[in-house]
Order: structure tokens, then sequence, then C-alpha cells
């Protein structure tokens, strides 16, 4: 496990250098996003062809998690090369407080470390060799597969209202995002609960807590909300201080009726 653990490691370090290099000479580090949802799609499937686990389990686990790390993946480099070359937000922030390139390489290492740790439930299940699904393994997996689709069906709605030029400027307030001001926030989180029931019975599984609780932590405090409201009310103004009134900011709930 320790072997395949560190050339995962290593794999995840060299191509997290490799997308750093691409982005300073392209000047958009937004590839950072796109490098860290990838990481799955590969370390996945390192760790199922190199653990001993059921293949029943191992591949299904591992087929989830690939599903989810293409999409998202190739869902961010659209969005990266639809705006390119102007830079998300986020990273324009650091590019003030670290000009040159260096301090992002550190980053970038940081984060291919921390795509590491978000594979380690597919690392964990590669090494459970008792046949067949538990009631719990088979829950993991369908929280995870259905959340999944929420975040794909949450993204899409999204995508189809910005491309309606009627709606430019306004908040859209329709489908998932009636219920939740980031339903996509929110599939996201309940994806790594999933994975990390899936990884709760194999050897050492109950480490995996950390990738929901870090996930959690990252959307609610870091990239995610925080971020995304405070662009949302410079941008929307009181409109979307409206929708924050009426909508819940993160779990899906039925919107409060106007006063």
């Amino acid at each position: 496990m320790t072997t395949l653990l560190a050339i995962g490691t290593v794999l995840a370090c060299a191509a997290f250098f490799i997308v750093w290099l691409i982005s300073v000479r392209v000047k958009n580090y937004g590839f950072l996003d796109v490098a860290w949802s990838y990481a799955v799609a590969v370390l996945a499937p390192l760790y199922a062809i190199g653990g001993p686990g059921d293949p029943l389990r191992t591949w299904l686990v591992t087929a989830v998690g690939v599903a989810w790390s293409l999409r998202l993946g190739t869902y961010l480099l659209r969005r990266v090369l639809a705006h390119h070359p102007q830079e998300d937000p986020r990273y324009e922030t650091l590019r003030r407080r670290w000009p040159g390139p260096w301090m992002f390489l550190a980053f970038f290492q940081l984060q291919a470390l921390v795509a590491v740790v978000f594979s380690l439930p597919f690392l964990l299940v590669a090494f459970k060799t008792e046949a067949g699904l538990s009631t719990v393994e088979i829950a993991g997996l369908a929280v995870a597969a259905l959340s999944l689709l929420g975040e794909a069906l949450a993204d899409a709605q999204m995508r189809r209202f910005k491309a309606d030029p009627a709606n430019r400027g306004s908040v859209c307030a329709t489908g998932l995002w009636r219920y939740s001001r980031h339903p996509n926030y929110f599939f996201e989180s309940m994806v790594w609960w999933g994975f990390f029931l899936v990884a709760l019975g194999s050897p050492h599984g109950w480490i995996t807590i950390v990738c929901p609780l870090l996930m959690l932590y990252f959307l609610l405090k870091v990239t995610g909300v925080a971020l995304t409201e405070a662009h949302s009310l410079r941008t929307r103004g009181e409109a979307y201080r409206e929708y924050q009134r009426a909508t819940s900011a993160f779990i899906p709930w039925f919107p409060k009726k106007s006063a």
C-alpha cells in the first residue's frame, strides 16, 4: 500500500509541476483547478490495478470516482478556456500577494499533496480483499453516484441560465438553484461523504473522514461559498441580497416567502 501511495504522490507532484510550467507560460493559474479535478481519474485506476482488493468493489468505486473526476475536470477546463486569458479572481488576488511564479510552484505542489489525500478512499478500497459489497458500501456508492448527477444537473442549469442573453445581470433562482444558493457545492460535498462511506469498511478506512471534512472546509470557508457570494454581491447587488434572504445558503430547502 505504501509503495502505491508513494508512486501516486510522485506522479501527482510531477504532473502538477508540468501544469505549473504551462500556467506560467500562458499566464493563467486557473489550470490548477483542472489538474486537481483530473487527479482522481489517474490515481484511482492506478490503485485499482496495483491493489489486491476484490475486483467488483474496487472497480465499481473506481468507476464512480473516475466519472466524478472527468466530469468536473472537463467542466472546469471548458470554463477556463472560455475565459482565457482572463484569470479566475482567486488567482488574480494571489498574484498580488505572491509576485513571481515561485510561491505558486509551492502552492501547486501543496495542491498535488491535497489531491493525493483525496485519493485515499480509492487506495484503501483497493486493498480490501473481502468479496461482496456491504450495505454501507452500497449506500456510499449510491450517495456518491446520485450526488454526482445532482452536481452535474446544477452546473447544467446554471450554464443554460447564463447562456440566455435575457438573463444577463440576473440571479439564477430556477431548478436546483431555487432551493439552494450553491447546489453544486452541496452535491460536491455529498460525493465525498459517499466515498467516505464506501471506504469505511476497508483497512484504515476511518481516516478518509478527512476527505469530506476538508471538502466542506474548502467549500464553505476557502474557495467556494464565501468567494462566490462576495462576487455575486458586487456584480448583482440588491437582487442577490434578496436571493440570499429567500434561499438556503447550502443545504437545499424550500425558499422563504417574501415578507
